[in-house]
């Protein structure tokens, strides 16, 4: 059965015009259909980019065919370490947001909005505080939260496009960088990273990056910009309105095991776990004590730790695992592409001319700006945070320091761009669009509004923090 029913236009009472909603959302119905026409899956944008790429690898270094072909092969497997990393991230998330526990509070949480617009901002507001916690968290929160609230509205007779509920699920992530789990600050502030060099030996606190007035500020503005945005453009009476047809919200449920053996109760008790998880918070109290800092294995440990806490025994953790590994499946799959295209990008110098062209027309106060620009359009070719960061952050980091720019607005600049442009990048959408059943053209024109609502907000703190 699909997972969303199309309802015709809401029905208007004598005397309304179809030019009913605000100027806003009337205008997204033709840049959705458009959307919803033309644009591709995710994984043929993909192989599509892959030759746009090799072919301004072509047309703007010296490199001749072999050297593209030679480094796209390379680089398929230049990543794999980091690849693990980031499927971490996503699976512990996708299992978190599924535990007991969460899955109880998500719907709790649902019960709440009361209106269509109440409905579209709350998932928004909760899937960017989820993002800002790990980026993995926030994707899962979001589509979760969405059908919860779309199949509780249904029991309450409101009416709500669902395409619009997962579009504001996932427009939290565009704060993403900004928080707990943002690769780009971790990186800087781990000892001995790939940075450590551009960085003069040093490394960069997160205090400096992360949690830095400027950043927690534009962190909350963002949140205000991006919830008002999508206040304008959410469909109103005389829309199309796509409904969710089923209530799949106890999908990813594990039932409980048959209990025969001694085994099986050993596979269904809470003590294997909960011994396991309290190891983990031991050893991550260590961690921070003994002087550790935040960098990507941490934050997934701790998310392990959460959930070997939460979960009610190892059956159901495998259960959790088995789902959330389904959803993991494609960015699996798209990842080493993606390597490719930074291998092009890196053997042939295209990263260094497209970061170069921002900076030669860049001053002290300018470069955050137009390196956040630069980071937004390599983030285009590479939708990786950490794989970004690898290619473009010493480049950038040098040219802000012979510019005398402080190191953290260079690191933010390049992370601002990074989650910018996922809101039109459709390969973090895919582990979101499957849990929802949907496809990016679905969501594709109301994250545009959001691209441009929160470019507004990085591109103004960047000039303003430069000053």
């Amino acid at each position: 059965m699909s997972a969303t029913s199309t309802r015709p236009p809401t029905p208007r009472p004598p005397g309304r015009t179809a030019r009913e909603g605000t100027f806003f959302s009337r205008a997204m119905r033709p840049l959705n259909t458009t959307m919803e026409r033309f644009i591709p899956s995710s994984l043929v944008f993909t192989i599509v980019l892959t030759f746009a790429v090799a072919a301004l690898c072509l047309l703007l270094t010296p490199a001749g065919p072999a050297d593209v072909v030679v480094g796209w092969g390379d680089g398929l497997s230049g990543l794999l370490a980091f690849i693990t990393q980031m499927a971490l991230v996503l699976m512990l998330g996708h299992i978190l947001a599924n535990t007991g526990p969460v899955r109880r509070l998500l719907a709790r949480l649902a019960s709440i909005p009361r209106t269509p617009l109440a409905a579209y901002i709350f998932v928004f507001v909760v899937a960017a505080a989820a993002s800002l916690i790990t980026w993995g968290l926030g994707l899962v929160v979001g589509a979760l939260l969405a059908k919860e609230v779309a199949a509780q509205a249904r029991e309450r007779g409101l009416v709500l496009h669902f395409p619009m509920l997962v579009a504001a699920g996932f427009s939290g992530f565009v704060v993403w960088h900004m928080g707990y789990s943002g690769s780009g600050p971790l990186t800087a502030a781990t000892p001995g990273s790939f940075l450590t060099e551009s960085l003069g030996g040093r490394t960069v606190p997160v205090s400096e990056t992360t949690f830095s007035w400027w950043n927690i500020t534009a962190a909350v503005v963002t949140v205000l910009v991006v919830a008002l945005a999508l206040f304008l453009v959410a469909p109103r009476a005389g829309d199309r309105i796509v409904e969710l047809e089923i209530d799949a919200r106890d999908q990813d449920a594990v039932s409980a095991p048959e209990i025969e053996t001694p085994a099986d109760r050993l596979d269904a008790s809470r003590v294997p776990t909960l011994l396991v998880g309290a190891m983990l918070v031991i050893y991550l109290v260590m961690h921070f004590v003994g002087g550790g800092t935040l960098t990507l294995d941490i934050v997934n440990w701790s998310f392990l730790a959460l959930i070997l806490l939460l979960v009610r025994s190892p059956h159901e953790l495998i259960g959790l695992t088995q789902s959330a590994a389904s959803n993991v499946g494609e960015i699996l799959l798209q990842f080493p592409l993606y390597a490719g295209i930074l291998g092009m990008m890196t053997t042939t110098g295209l990263v260094a001319v497209l970061s170069d062209a921002f900076v030669a027309i860049s001053n002290p106060v300018t470069f955050g700006l137009l390196a956040f620009l630069a980071a937004g359009l390599v983030n285009f070719f590479v939708p990786s945070g950490g794989g970004q960061f690898a290619v473009q952050g010493p480049i950038m980091l040098q040219a802000g320091d012979a510019l005398g720019v402080d190191p953290a607005i260079t690191i933010m600049a390049v992370s601002y761009g990074d989650q910018w442009t996922n809101m039109i990048q459709p390969f973090w959408a895919i582990p979101l669009l499957a849990i929802a059943g949907l496809k990016m053209r679905d969501i594709l024109g109301y994250t545009t509004v959001v691209l441009l609502a929160s470019g507004l907000v990085f591109g103004g703190t960047l000039l303003l923090v430069s000053l």
